[in-house]
Formats: C-alpha cells, structure tokens, sequence
C-alpha cells in the first residue's frame, strides 16, 4: 500500500479522533494524524501511515499540543490512539486495506 494514498484519503473524510468539546467536524479540514511512537517515529521521521488516525485541524492541533483542552497528555494519546483504530477499521471496511 502507498503510504501517500492512505494521507490523500484522509481528505473530507470525518474524524476519527472525536476530541470531546474540541472537534469541529469539518471534513474539509481533515488530515492524516500520524501517531507518534518509538521506535517508529522520531526526530523528522513519521511513522507509517497505516499508524494515523483521519482527524480534524482542531482535534489534529489538539494531540499535536498546538491547541489547550481539558484533557491530560495521557487522555489526548488515548483518543489519538483510538482514532488511529477507527481509521484502520475504516480503510478495512472500504476494501484499501486488507486484513
């Protein structure tokens, strides 16, 4: 699978990351949300796209650490982490992943 591909189809997709009282769910702002690990990512390195969730710009700012919220660091990789399910499940469903 192009990794490239799975990032052009984040566009208009909705959000899988669902940041409560923070998700604007404006498809039109919807990137890939690359979840950040060791031993996968690091210093100007993402990791694979197959480990992103679709996300909105103010739930992407928001695990990003860009935007303020209620939720604790822990709680922000949390919903990352269940968006990035969301989304594989999602990618499965449509017939662009295989599992």
């Amino acid at each position: 699978m192009n990794q490239d591909r799975i990032t052009r189809l984040a566009r208009e997709r909705g959000c899988m990351v669902r940041v409560p009282a923070v998700c604007n769910g404006n498809r039109e702002t919807t990137v890939l949300a690359h979840y950040r690990l060791i031993g996968l990512s690091g210093a100007g390195m993402k990791s694979p796209s197959i480990i992103g969730a679709f996300a909105c710009s103010d739930c992407h700012d928001a695990i990003d650490g860009r935007r303020q919220t209620q939720f604790s660091r822990e709680q922000l990789r949390l919903m990352h982490a269940e968006g990035v399910m969301r989304t594989q499940a999602q990618l499965i469903a449509d017939g662009i992943v295989s599992w």
